[in-house]
């Protein structure tokens, strides 16, 4: 006897065949928690696929309400996830730690 797994995907989107091309080919490791130092000093922890795109958009004020009257931000901290969820997960994380952990994570990597 051999045993199968089957994975299962319930897409609504307009485009299903390509939504769903998109989720298989997803590969590992696609999810990213990063902190950015914003130009008044200040931390902020987000999650992102493309971490480069997401500080262009933090960047241009298109992205989270916190960085857009805190601009120019610089990434500070990347560390890949293997799921989204995982990134969530890290992210409320990293969010908890003090201002003085959250910059000893930063220096870990320097």
């Amino acid at each position: 006897m051999t045993h199968l797994e089957f994975c299962c995907f319930e897409v609504e989107a307009k485009a299903k065949d390509f939504a769903i091309l998109q989720l298989k080919n997803q590969p590992a490791g696609a999810w990213s928690v990063y902190i950015v130092r914003c130009a008044d000093g200040s931390l902020y922890t987000g999650v992102a696929k493309d971490v480069e795109r997401r500080l262009g958009q933090h960047n241009a004020g298109t992205a989270a309400r916190y960085t857009r009257s805190r601009l120019p931000v610089a990434l500070e901290y990347q560390e890949a996830q293997p799921s989204q969820s995982a990134a969530l997960k890290r992210e409320l994380a990293i969010k908890a730690f003090s201002r003085k952990a959250k910059e000893a994570l930063i220096q870990s990597v320097n």
